[in-house]
């Protein structure tokens, strides 16, 4: 072989070479965008579901208030109850008096 010979096919192996990689890499390129896209919707998605969840959170102190708004409506229903009593056993004495 000679040395123009050898020089065209070096040439031509190299051209091949770089076409592959430079399609390798267009690949990545792709990939990687794809990716980042995936990685966006995720984010996008995460960001939802935390702010739809935040409530959730908050709940131990609705409970805590809750048990004292029923702790106090149920003193409020004794001392309605007590009074009521009063009331009809001073219904029940006014009655008798007449």
């Amino acid at each position: 072989m000679d040395s123009i010979t050898i020089w065209t096919y070096s040439l031509i192996v190299g051209v091949v070479v770089i076409l592959i990689v430079a399609v390798l890499l267009i690949a990545i390129v792709l990939t990687a965008r794809k990716i980042d896209d995936h990685a966006k919707d995720i984010w996008q998605a995460g960001k939802l579901i935390a702010g739809n969840t935040v409530s959730i959170w908050m709940l131990k102190d609705t409970n805590v208030v809750a048990g004292d708004i029923l702790t106090t409506a149920q003193s409020i229903a004794g001392v309605a109850g007590e009074i009521n009593n009063k009331l009809d056993d001073l219904g029940q004495a006014l009655t008798k008096g007449a």
